[in-house]
């Protein structure tokens, strides 16, 4: 599928909301709805959304699927565990602070720090505070207690993380969610590295949901068919 995003002042563009009848936003639905079916017989509250390397568009492909799943009446939160390079605030036009990192080093059961996005349902845990020791704060027994108020407070949490092959922090995260979407990009992605990452992934027995291929180039005549 390709969930593709169009660039507005220079930025991603959510197009789940600016082009809801295109073939990328139909893209993201369908995904929705393969996620939604992967889930039948085993619970799915935690979603961690990650790539192979950086620049594969995994930040925009979770900010567009959050939207069609509280769209589609769902209760969401994302949360940005990209600990080194958080966008997702940006994505979403709110604040970088407070966020995940100032709840997990708070730990005193005070109210989660989210933000409300524009679109009904979703709301925004941001990174937060950017610590020294990204890997560690995941893997920290606190950073569990954050995600496990997050799962009692929605429908789907949905994580985006650093990729697999640049830092251990996608690995250590995966160990503690309920499923993986890997993100690969068309043209760009280097199969001995992508590899490698589906091994790291393997090796702490995450369970990868699907991929989704971005970047790809979409025949104009499924435009034309959409906005007829």
């Amino acid at each position: 599928m390709k969930p593709g995003l169009e660039t507005r002042n220079g930025r991603p563009d959510l197009i789940a909301l600016s082009s809801p009848h295109s073939p990328a936003a139909e893209a993201f639905r369908a995904l929705r709805t393969s996620i939604q079916f992967s889930s039948l017989d085993r619970a799915l509250k935690t979603l961690q959304v990650t790539s192979t390397g950086p620049q594969e568009g995994k930040s925009t492909v979770l900010a567009n699927l959050a939207v069609t799943m509280a769209e589609a009446g769902l209760q969401v939160v994302a949360v940005d565990c990209d600990l080194r390079r958080p966008c997702l605030h940006e994505l979403f036009g709110l604040v970088a602070r407070p966020g995940f990192t100032d709840a997990v080093l708070a730990d005193d059961g005070t109210p989660l720090p989210l933000q409300q996005t524009a679109v009904k349902g979703l709301r925004l845990l941001a990174a937060g505070a950017l610590p020294p020791n990204p890997s560690e704060l995941l893997g920290s027994q606190r950073a569990v207690r954050v995600l496990e108020v997050l799962a009692s407070q929605a429908d789907l949490v949905l994580l985006d993380s650093p990729p697999v092959a640049a830092v251990t922090d996608a690995v250590v995260l995966a160990s503690r969610v309920d499923g993986v979407l890997w993100v690969v990009s068309a043209g760009k992605t280097r199969r001995d590295l992508a590899r490698r990452a589906r091994a790291q992934l393997e090796k702490v027995n995450a369970r990868i949901l699907g991929v989704v291929l971005n970047n790809v180039r979409v025949d104009k005549s499924l435009y034309r068919y959409y906005q007829s």
